[in-house]
């Protein structure tokens, strides 16, 4: 395969190979080394700002990421599930608000996910939908120059008030937790923070609007659903598998030259995990292109695999299932207000869902 401007590169489809390349030490995930998808004006091939880990590698990763990781524990978003129920039953209340025909994006599937995460750092309300805006911008592979640069502006000018700010008054949040720790920097805070935000806000705002365009279209599945909330836990993990709505995968590049899957890759060469083809291997999936909520075997490489594996996987499953149940309950006759085929869907980002989803349901 070759990457924009003609850069040759190997593509994996594989479910083994996958795992295995993404916990290889010869292949790297530093920014600097991988051809971005965006397209060439707006790429940056540099090093990663300090406190931005997600695109480094240990020990700098290991470094950043173990400062926060006890925050996305299991445990902790256990406890985070009641801020998270009442985050998202206010978001619905806007919905009825709003009333049927009302576009589930912008008044839901959007908004939990956002203000989970500022709520976790202690960003304002009133800074929450310039950042989104924001993160968006930076999503889309068709931003334009001028657009993406303005992004990036909004975004430092953001980061270079709200963190001094924070660090002059830490309050009982994340932020106010890594400040009192006392082992980084302005710069390094100013990146985590940006890293989180940015983390939250694309990913799980498109899989939980995914997830609910996915069952409204498979009515037998939602059907089981409700007669087995049981198997919620389940579905989440079908949806994802099914869904992979980071379309554009994982990239990797070679350290040095390697012997891989019967390839030679030479040093410098990327490698890109094609993850929805990786999830849909009939080698590791029976009936793979079929959604069964019901699967028990799941495995799946939507949140990544080793180090790099996503963070806050335990939030977002946690505000996937609030989410979905209490959607589907509030309102069980929700279907959409449009012809399925009428859905406009997100495929120039780099996270993969619908623009907006109108839907509607019996008073």
């Amino acid at each position: 395969m070759s990457y924009p401007g003609g850069t040759p590169g190997w593509l994996i489809t594989r479910h083994a190979e996958a795992k295995e390349l993404l916990t290889h030490k010869s292949f790297s995930a530093r920014q600097e080394g991988i051809i971005s998808p965006v397209p060439t004006e707006l790429a940056y091939d540099g090093p990663a700002d300090p406190g931005a880990f997600a695109k480094t590698d240990d020990p700098v990763h290991s470094k950043y990421r173990k400062l926060i990781t006890g925050f996305f524990t299991v445990r902790r978003t256990r406890q985070l599930a009641p801020m998270i129920e009442r985050i998202v039953h206010e978001q619905l209340d806007d919905l009825e608000k709003a009333g049927p025909g009302a576009d589930l994006v912008d008044v839901f599937t959007e908004s939990v996910p956002s203000r989970v995460m500022c709520e976790m750092i202690g960003v304002p309300e009133s800074e929450r939908k310039s950042l989104q805006r924001h993160v968006e911008t930076l999503g889309r592979l068709s931003s334009t120059v001028p657009e993406a640069l303005a992004a990036v502006s909004g975004m430092s000018g953001f980061l270079a008030r709200f963190v001094p700010t924070r660090m002059d008054d830490p309050r009982d949040d994340i932020l106010g937790d890594l400040i009192r720790g006392g082992q980084l920097t302005e710069q390094e805070l100013m990146g985590m923070t940006a890293t989180l935000i940015t983390g939250a806000m694309d990913t799980t705002g498109n899989m939980l609007a995914m997830g609910i365009f996915t069952l409204l279209e498979h009515p037998d599945q939602l059907a089981k659903l409700r007669e087995d909330p049981e198997l919620m836990g389940a579905a989440v993990e079908e949806l994802l598998r099914f869904l992979t709505i980071s379309h554009l995968g994982a990239s990797r590049w070679a350290l040095e030259d390697v012997e891989f899957a019967g390839q030679t890759i030479k040093k410098g060469e990327v490698v890109t995990v094609a993850l929805p083809a990786v999830n849909r291997d009939p080698e590791r999936y029976d009936n793979p292109d079929q959604l069964d909520i019901g699967r028990t075997d799941h495995g799946h490489l939507a949140l990544g695999h080793g180090v790099h594996q996503c963070l806050g996987q335990h939030l977002a499953r946690t505000i996937l299932r609030v989410g979905y149940e209490a959607l589907f309950d509030r309102f069980p006759t929700l279907q959409l207000a449009v012809p399925s085929e009428e859905i406009q869907m997100r495929d120039d980002f780099v996270h993969y869902g619908p623009r907006s989803l109108p839907v509607t349901w019996d008073d």
